[in-house]
């Protein structure tokens, strides 16, 4: 899509896209800006990051999405998912790429909700929202994380003794070495091989479910959505939210900003590469998954490949296919620290100082090592997450990546009323935050319901 086009700003005269954004980018960064968010990358580190950020091991859940939608709600909402997100984020980049033009490149999401609709949403809304879901996304992958060590645990020591909560501290572990890496663009080989990652579990997922579904140890195909009409309402709502939540990245200007000037046209060309992989991982694990368990099929749906202490698949299989999640959730969780890293920078780095100074590497230490505990604690806690995830969905990943985009771009190119795209963006913000409120209350709902079974700590 043409920003000229659309809004009709391009003219002749404006002055060469790589001066302005290379001016825009030097002038007075502060230090998270210039330690963490490095504008280096070309266009296929900028797919690696988008990739680790949305091919995540969320999408092992797609199965348990659909049991709560049928046949035809799951592929249609995973369509439109699909859809939407690939386009909402292609207009937040051509958002940033005009704003880039003019001479104000927006390296975070919170400058460019400060810059279309005013201060007070960056800073009491955009930025606190962004937070809270990227924060959010740690402490859900160091949780995942302790939980497939488990499982590896328990595939070799059936009778061991070790809890949740010290598996989990195990990932931190990991966690507080890769935390330390300075920036989100030293992460471009991390990610590339995260991109392979991703690919490989979601074959043995894939795999793992065709092999069960064909053999006599799988369960009875049961395509039914269980419960009393109240649970089938609320469950298709979670559902939407988890679908949501798998699409999500709510980090779009921040790997926009690793892009090295001049950034036009390369974003469209990394989020190509992601999403030929989210075609590849998220529709053969969704359907693979449910085809071979139906209504059964777990909020993992490697949880399904063991029933009651029986491997249903080889050991060896199960093991692998854990080693691989157990290392793209460390990619993962590093990618959404970023966010975090580049505030804690902000405060206490000092940007006239060099990068690895002792004035800057000591607070970075400090203040990313304390991110990281803090996350992981949390994890430990709290490891009945997946109910707050769906929340941190539904008011998080929704209006960030679903109605934001649409927006921005309205009040940034004013397409007319007889303009079908202000139609569309006005249909796909509305819809959106309708689903994300009710998505919300169901959330919410299934908090309460399973308040009873909480408990910190707990080893489930």
């Amino acid at each position: 899509m043409d920003m000229v086009g659309v809004g009709g700003h391009g003219k002749e005269g404006t002055p060469p896209a790589l001066s302005r954004e290379a001016t825009a980018v030097d002038k007075d960064l502060d230090a998270g800006a210039l330690f963490v968010l490095k504008s280096k990358g070309s266009w296929i580190h900028c797919g690696y990051h988008l990739t680790t950020s949305i091919v995540a091991p969320a999408l092992l859940s797609l199965p348990y999405a659909f049991s709560l939608l049928g046949w035809v709600g799951g592929v249609v909402f995973l369509v439109v998912g699909a859809l939407v997100t690939f386009y909402s984020y292609n207009l937040l980049s051509l958002v940033l790429e005009h704003h880039a033009q003019l001479g104000r490149r927006h390296l975070r999401f919170r400058d460019m909700a400060h810059d279309i609709l005013g201060p007070r949403w960056g800073r009491y809304y955009v930025g606190p929202i962004q937070f809270l879901v990227c924060y959010g996304a740690v402490v859900g992958c160091t949780l995942l994380g302790g939980e497939c060590l488990k499982t590896i645990y328990f595939l070799s020591n059936p009778q061991g003794t070790m809890k949740l909560y010290q598996f989990i501290s195990i990932f931190g572990c990991l966690m507080l070495v890769l935390a330390q890496i300075p920036s989100f663009h030293d992460l471009r080989h991390i990610n590339m091989v995260s991109l392979v990652l991703c690919l490989a579990y979601s074959v043995c997922a894939t795999a793992g479910s065709i092999y069960i579904g064909h053999s006599s140890k799988g369960p009875e195909k049961d395509y039914s959505i269980k419960g009393s009409t109240d649970t089938k309402m609320f469950g298709v709502f979670n559902a939407i939210a988890i679908i949501a939540t798998t699409y999500g990245n709510g980090i779009i200007p921040e790997i926009q900003a690793t892009l090295a000037p001049p950034v036009k046209g390369k974003m469209f060309k990394g989020l190509c590469i992601c999403y030929s992989v989210v075609a590849a991982t998220f529709f053969s694990v969704a359907i693979s998954g449910y085809w071979a368990f139906g209504n059964q099929s777990l909020g993992l749906i490697l949880s399904n490949f063991i029933d009651n202490g029986r491997d249903l698949v080889p050991r060896w299989f199960i093991f692998m296919t854990n080693v691989f999640t157990i290392l793209q959730l460390s990619a993962v969780a590093v990618v959404y620290l970023q966010p975090t890293n580049e505030v804690l920078e902000q405060v206490f780095a000092d940007p006239s100082s060099a990068e690895f100074s002792a004035r800057n590497v000591l607070p970075r230490l400090v203040a990313r090592s304390l991110s990281v505990v803090a996350a992981t604690t949390l994890a430990a806690m709290l490891p009945f997450f997946g109910d707050i995830n769906s929340l941190i969905g539904a008011f998080g990943f929704i209006p960030l990546d679903f109605v934001m985009p649409v927006v921005f771009f309205n009040r940034t190119f004013r397409p007319g009323m007889r303009n079908p795209i202000f139609w569309l963006n006005t249909m796909i913000a509305v819809a959106f935050s309708a689903i994300g409120v009710i998505a919300a209350v169901a959330a919410v709902r299934q908090i309460a319901l399973d308040a009873k079974t909480y408990k910190l700590f707990a080893d489930v």
